[in-house]
Protein backbone atom coordinates (compact mmCIF):
# COMPACT_ATOMS: atom_id res chain seq x y z
CA UNK A 1 0.00 0.00 0.00
CA UNK A 2 1.39 3.23 -1.13
CA UNK A 3 2.42 5.97 1.64
CA UNK A 4 -0.97 8.58 0.94
CA UNK A 5 -3.22 5.79 1.00
CA UNK A 6 -1.93 4.76 4.47
CA UNK A 7 -1.56 8.51 5.01
CA UNK A 8 -5.52 9.24 4.78
CA UNK A 9 -6.63 5.86 6.79
CA UNK A 10 -4.86 6.74 9.34
CA UNK A 11 -6.04 10.66 9.27
CA UNK A 12 -9.65 9.12 8.54
CA UNK A 13 -9.20 7.13 11.48
CA UNK A 14 -8.76 9.01 14.49
CA UNK A 15 -11.60 9.79 17.00
CA UNK A 16 -10.99 13.01 16.78
CA UNK A 17 -10.69 15.06 13.64
CA UNK A 18 -7.19 16.60 13.58
CA UNK A 19 -5.50 18.63 10.70
CA UNK A 20 -3.34 17.21 8.52
CA UNK A 21 -0.96 18.22 6.10
CA UNK A 22 -3.47 17.80 2.85
CA UNK A 23 -1.09 15.35 0.91
CA UNK A 24 -3.69 13.92 -1.88
CA UNK A 25 -4.83 18.00 -2.21
CA UNK A 26 -0.68 18.54 -3.01
CA UNK A 27 -0.73 15.58 -5.14
CA UNK A 28 -3.06 16.85 -6.82
CA UNK A 29 -2.01 20.07 -7.57
CA UNK A 30 1.59 18.50 -8.50
CA UNK A 31 -0.33 16.36 -10.86
CA UNK A 32 -1.92 19.32 -12.91
CA UNK A 33 1.32 20.96 -13.00
CA UNK A 34 3.94 17.76 -13.82
CA UNK A 35 2.25 17.42 -17.52
CA UNK A 36 3.48 21.50 -17.91
CA UNK A 37 6.65 20.37 -16.20
CA UNK A 38 7.39 17.34 -18.72
CA UNK A 39 6.50 19.79 -21.55
CA UNK A 40 8.68 22.30 -20.43
CA UNK A 41 11.71 19.64 -19.78
CA UNK A 42 11.75 18.60 -23.75
CA UNK A 43 11.95 22.33 -24.36
CA UNK A 44 14.68 22.82 -21.76
CA UNK A 45 16.31 19.86 -23.35
CA UNK A 46 15.71 20.88 -26.98
CA UNK A 47 18.24 24.22 -26.51
CA UNK A 48 20.42 22.60 -23.86
CA UNK A 49 18.99 23.20 -20.53
CA UNK A 50 18.67 20.38 -18.30
CA UNK A 51 15.95 21.41 -15.66
CA UNK A 52 13.08 23.70 -15.50
CA UNK A 53 12.59 26.84 -14.06
CA UNK A 54 12.88 26.96 -10.10
CA UNK A 55 9.68 29.46 -10.37
CA UNK A 56 6.53 27.30 -10.89
CA UNK A 57 3.51 29.74 -11.25
CA UNK A 58 0.91 26.65 -10.45
CA UNK A 59 2.75 25.49 -7.37
CA UNK A 60 4.08 28.84 -6.12
CA UNK A 61 0.49 30.38 -6.53
CA UNK A 62 -0.92 26.57 -4.50
CA UNK A 63 1.37 24.15 -3.56
CA UNK A 64 3.49 25.85 -1.07
CA UNK A 65 0.78 28.18 0.46
CA UNK A 66 -1.77 24.96 1.06
CA UNK A 67 1.36 22.85 2.43
CA UNK A 68 2.38 25.65 4.60
CA UNK A 69 -0.96 26.37 5.81
CA UNK A 70 -1.28 22.42 6.62
CA UNK A 71 2.33 22.49 8.64
CA UNK A 72 1.04 25.23 10.61
CA UNK A 73 -2.49 23.62 11.39
CA UNK A 74 -0.62 20.74 12.40
CA UNK A 75 1.83 21.98 14.67
CA UNK A 76 -0.68 24.36 16.49
CA UNK A 77 -2.71 21.13 17.55
CA UNK A 78 -0.12 18.53 18.11
CA UNK A 79 1.39 21.75 20.67
CA UNK A 80 -1.62 22.59 21.92
CA UNK A 81 -2.61 19.06 22.63
CA UNK A 82 0.86 18.03 24.20
CA UNK A 83 0.84 20.84 26.43
CA UNK A 84 -2.81 20.03 28.10
CA UNK A 85 -2.08 16.58 28.48
CA UNK A 86 1.12 17.27 30.30
CA UNK A 87 -0.62 19.47 32.44
CA UNK A 88 -2.41 17.30 33.86
CA UNK A 89 0.39 14.90 34.48
CA UNK A 90 2.40 17.06 36.01
CA UNK A 91 -0.35 19.05 38.03
CA UNK A 92 0.55 18.61 41.60
CA UNK A 93 -1.00 19.86 44.77
CA UNK A 94 -4.15 22.14 44.19
CA UNK A 95 -4.20 21.79 40.67
CA UNK A 96 -3.98 17.97 41.17
CA UNK A 97 -7.07 18.03 43.73
CA UNK A 98 -9.41 20.35 41.34
CA UNK A 99 -8.42 18.29 38.28
CA UNK A 100 -9.14 15.36 40.06
CA UNK A 101 -12.50 17.00 41.74
CA UNK A 102 -13.45 17.95 37.75
CA UNK A 103 -12.79 14.21 37.21
CA UNK A 104 -9.97 14.62 34.37
CA UNK A 105 -7.51 12.49 36.39
CA UNK A 106 -9.71 9.98 37.90
CA UNK A 107 -8.70 6.61 36.22
CA UNK A 108 -7.12 8.52 33.55
CA UNK A 109 -3.63 7.25 33.53
CA UNK A 110 -4.18 4.61 30.73
CA UNK A 111 -5.73 7.29 28.69
CA UNK A 112 -3.25 9.69 29.13
CA UNK A 113 -0.78 7.38 28.18
CA UNK A 114 -2.61 6.60 25.06
CA UNK A 115 -3.56 9.54 24.30
CA UNK A 116 0.75 10.91 24.55
CA UNK A 117 1.31 7.66 22.32
CA UNK A 118 -1.00 9.10 19.76
CA UNK A 119 -0.38 12.17 19.45
CA UNK A 120 4.16 10.85 19.03
CA UNK A 121 2.56 9.15 16.12
CA UNK A 122 0.66 12.01 14.88
CA UNK A 123 3.63 14.02 14.86
CA UNK A 124 5.60 11.92 13.17
CA UNK A 125 3.95 10.36 10.39
CA UNK A 126 2.67 14.72 9.26
CA UNK A 127 6.44 14.84 9.40
CA UNK A 128 7.20 11.81 6.77
CA UNK A 129 4.34 12.98 5.25
CA UNK A 130 6.29 16.46 4.71
CA UNK A 131 9.32 14.62 3.52
CA UNK A 132 7.43 12.61 0.99
CA UNK A 133 5.68 15.32 -0.42
CA UNK A 134 8.54 17.62 -0.62
CA UNK A 135 10.74 15.30 -1.87
CA UNK A 136 8.34 14.58 -5.05
CA UNK A 137 7.93 18.26 -5.68
CA UNK A 138 12.11 18.38 -6.46
CA UNK A 139 11.87 15.18 -8.53
CA UNK A 140 9.15 16.86 -10.43
CA UNK A 141 10.38 20.15 -11.22
CA UNK A 142 14.06 19.27 -11.30
CA UNK A 143 14.97 21.79 -8.39
CA UNK A 144 16.07 22.03 -4.76
CA UNK A 145 12.83 23.90 -3.78
CA UNK A 146 11.24 21.31 -1.57
CA UNK A 147 14.50 21.57 0.47
CA UNK A 148 14.69 25.14 0.24
CA UNK A 149 11.07 25.69 1.69
CA UNK A 150 12.30 22.81 4.51
CA UNK A 151 14.96 24.84 5.86
CA UNK A 152 12.37 28.29 5.73
CA UNK A 153 9.58 25.96 7.56
CA UNK A 154 12.32 25.29 10.44
CA UNK A 155 13.76 28.83 10.61
CA UNK A 156 9.51 30.03 10.98
CA UNK A 157 9.54 27.36 13.70
CA UNK A 158 6.86 25.45 11.95
CA UNK A 159 8.54 21.93 11.63
CA UNK A 160 7.40 19.33 13.67
CA UNK A 161 10.21 17.52 14.41
CA UNK A 162 11.28 21.22 16.35
CA UNK A 163 9.10 21.30 18.93
CA UNK A 164 9.60 21.12 22.42
CA UNK A 165 6.49 19.55 22.84
CA UNK A 166 7.70 16.53 20.90
CA UNK A 167 10.61 16.15 23.22
CA UNK A 168 8.60 16.15 26.42
CA UNK A 169 5.94 13.48 25.40
CA UNK A 170 9.20 11.20 24.69
CA UNK A 171 10.60 12.33 28.23
CA UNK A 172 7.20 11.66 29.81
CA UNK A 173 6.73 8.24 28.20
CA UNK A 174 10.31 6.71 29.96
CA UNK A 175 9.11 8.51 33.49
CA UNK A 176 6.08 6.55 33.06
CA UNK A 177 7.56 3.60 32.15
CA UNK A 178 10.53 3.94 35.20
CA UNK A 179 7.69 4.86 37.54
CA UNK A 180 6.77 2.97 40.50
CA UNK A 181 2.89 3.19 39.84
CA UNK A 182 1.23 0.07 40.36
CA UNK A 183 -1.85 0.64 38.45
CA UNK A 184 0.53 0.02 35.32
CA UNK A 185 1.19 -3.18 35.41
CA UNK A 186 2.53 -3.71 31.78
CA UNK A 187 3.66 -0.21 29.96
CA UNK A 188 2.16 -0.20 26.38
CA UNK A 189 4.75 -1.50 23.89
CA UNK A 190 5.57 1.86 22.12
CA UNK A 191 7.17 2.89 25.54
CA UNK A 192 10.11 0.41 24.67
CA UNK A 193 10.65 2.59 21.44
CA UNK A 194 11.32 5.86 23.33
CA UNK A 195 14.75 5.56 25.48
CA UNK A 196 17.71 7.88 27.28
CA UNK A 197 20.78 6.90 26.02
CA UNK A 198 24.09 7.44 27.32
CA UNK A 199 27.35 7.73 24.60
CA UNK A 200 30.72 8.50 26.11
CA UNK A 201 28.51 10.12 29.03
CA UNK A 202 26.56 12.41 26.98
CA UNK A 203 22.39 11.58 26.77
CA UNK A 204 20.67 11.74 23.92
CA UNK A 205 16.77 11.04 24.25
CA UNK A 206 15.72 8.51 21.27
CA UNK A 207 12.46 7.45 19.61
CA UNK A 208 12.12 4.93 16.65
CA UNK A 209 8.61 4.16 16.37
CA UNK A 210 8.77 3.40 12.51
CA UNK A 211 11.46 1.86 10.08
CA UNK A 212 11.90 4.95 8.43
CA UNK A 213 12.09 7.75 11.43
CA UNK A 214 14.13 7.65 14.12
CA UNK A 215 14.53 10.57 16.76
CA UNK A 216 18.15 11.46 17.90
CA UNK A 217 17.68 14.78 20.34
CA UNK A 218 21.18 15.66 21.79
CA UNK A 219 20.66 16.39 25.56
CA UNK A 220 24.55 18.04 26.31
CA UNK A 221 23.98 22.05 26.26
CA UNK A 222 26.34 23.39 23.47
CA UNK A 223 27.31 26.74 26.21
CA UNK A 224 28.60 24.52 28.86
CA UNK A 225 29.27 21.31 27.27
CA UNK A 226 27.48 19.50 30.07
CA UNK A 227 24.44 17.47 30.12
CA UNK A 228 21.27 19.96 29.91
CA UNK A 229 20.76 21.09 33.34
CA UNK A 230 17.05 22.80 34.23
CA UNK A 231 16.39 22.41 30.56
CA UNK A 232 14.65 25.10 28.35
CA UNK A 233 14.08 24.33 24.48
CA UNK A 234 13.94 27.58 22.58
CA UNK A 235 12.10 28.08 19.13
CA UNK A 236 14.57 26.67 17.05
CA UNK A 237 14.26 23.38 18.99
CA UNK A 238 17.58 23.86 20.03
CA UNK A 239 18.27 23.01 23.98
CA UNK A 240 20.02 24.62 26.72
CA UNK A 241 20.90 24.77 30.31
CA UNK A 242 18.26 27.51 31.52
CA UNK A 243 21.27 29.95 33.30
CA UNK A 244 23.03 29.03 30.08
CA UNK A 245 20.01 30.41 27.87
CA UNK A 246 19.52 33.16 30.02
CA UNK A 247 23.72 34.24 30.13
CA UNK A 248 23.57 34.05 26.16
CA UNK A 249 20.11 36.05 26.46
CA UNK A 250 22.32 38.69 28.47
CA UNK A 251 19.90 38.54 31.18
CA UNK A 252 19.57 37.69 34.69
CA UNK A 253 17.64 34.57 36.11
CA UNK A 254 15.63 37.17 38.00
CA UNK A 255 14.38 38.62 35.11
CA UNK A 256 14.16 35.21 33.15
CA UNK A 257 14.84 33.42 29.84
CA UNK A 258 11.71 35.38 28.16
CA UNK A 259 12.60 39.14 28.65
CA UNK A 260 15.32 38.74 25.88
CA UNK A 261 15.77 41.26 23.63
CA UNK A 262 13.60 40.21 20.81
CA UNK A 263 16.66 40.31 18.74
CA UNK A 264 18.76 38.24 20.32
CA UNK A 265 19.64 35.12 18.25
CA UNK A 266 20.45 31.24 19.01
CA UNK A 267 23.98 30.55 20.41
CA UNK A 268 24.09 27.53 18.25
CA UNK A 269 21.78 28.36 15.29
CA UNK A 270 21.99 31.99 15.23
CA UNK A 271 18.32 32.76 14.66
CA UNK A 272 16.71 35.73 15.85
CA UNK A 273 13.50 35.65 18.28
CA UNK A 274 14.14 32.39 19.84
CA UNK A 275 13.77 33.35 23.16
CA UNK A 276 10.23 34.87 23.87
CA UNK A 277 8.70 31.18 22.93
CA UNK A 278 11.01 29.20 25.34
CA UNK A 279 9.74 26.11 26.71
CA UNK A 280 10.94 24.98 30.17
CA UNK A 281 11.42 21.10 29.53
CA UNK A 282 9.92 19.77 33.06
CA UNK A 283 9.49 15.93 32.23
CA UNK A 284 12.91 16.16 30.82
CA UNK A 285 14.20 17.89 33.53
CA UNK A 286 12.53 14.70 36.11
CA UNK A 287 14.03 12.29 33.41
CA UNK A 288 17.63 13.48 33.88
CA UNK A 289 17.17 14.33 37.58
CA UNK A 290 16.47 10.83 37.94
CA UNK A 291 18.98 9.06 35.75
CA UNK A 292 22.04 11.39 36.22
CA UNK A 293 21.57 11.76 40.41
CA UNK A 294 25.23 12.56 40.95
CA UNK A 295 26.10 15.23 38.55
CA UNK A 296 22.38 16.58 38.97
CA UNK A 297 23.02 17.02 43.05
CA UNK A 298 26.65 19.04 42.13
CA UNK A 299 24.90 20.78 39.27
CA UNK A 300 22.28 21.57 41.58
CA UNK A 301 24.53 22.69 44.61
CA UNK A 302 26.76 24.97 41.89
CA UNK A 303 23.56 26.42 40.52
CA UNK A 304 22.04 27.63 43.87
CA UNK A 305 25.12 29.78 44.67
CA UNK A 306 24.97 31.55 41.39
CA UNK A 307 21.52 32.16 41.58
CA UNK A 308 21.81 33.52 45.19
CA UNK A 309 24.07 35.64 44.18
CA UNK A 310 22.45 37.54 41.15
CA UNK A 311 19.14 37.62 43.20
CA UNK A 312 21.16 39.62 45.83
CA UNK A 313 22.96 41.59 43.03
CA UNK A 314 18.92 42.13 41.67
CA UNK A 315 17.80 43.53 44.65
CA UNK A 316 20.90 45.20 45.67
CA UNK A 317 20.66 47.16 42.16
CA UNK A 318 16.85 47.73 42.51
CA UNK A 319 17.43 49.04 46.46
CA UNK A 320 20.15 51.77 45.24
CA UNK A 321 17.51 53.00 42.24
CA UNK A 322 15.17 53.77 44.98
CA UNK A 323 17.02 55.94 47.28
CA UNK A 324 18.77 57.67 44.04
CA UNK A 325 21.62 56.49 44.46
Amino acid sequence: MKFCKKYEEYMQGQQKQLPGVGIKKLKKIMKKCSGDCRSRKGLNEAIGVRTCSDQCPVCDGSFFPSLLNGMTAVVGCFNERAQNLLKLHLASGFRKSFFWFKGKLRGKQTALVQEGKDLVIYALINAIAIRKILKKYDKIHYSKQGQLFKSRAQSMHIEILQSPWLCELMAFHINLRESKNKSMKKPPAFFHTCSLTFKDDKPSLTCEPFDSIKLDIDLTCSICLDTVFDPVCLTCGHIFCYMCACSSASVTIVDGVKAANSNAKCPLCRVGGVYQGAVHLEELNILLGRSCKGYWEQRLQIERVERVKQIKEHWESQCRAFVGV
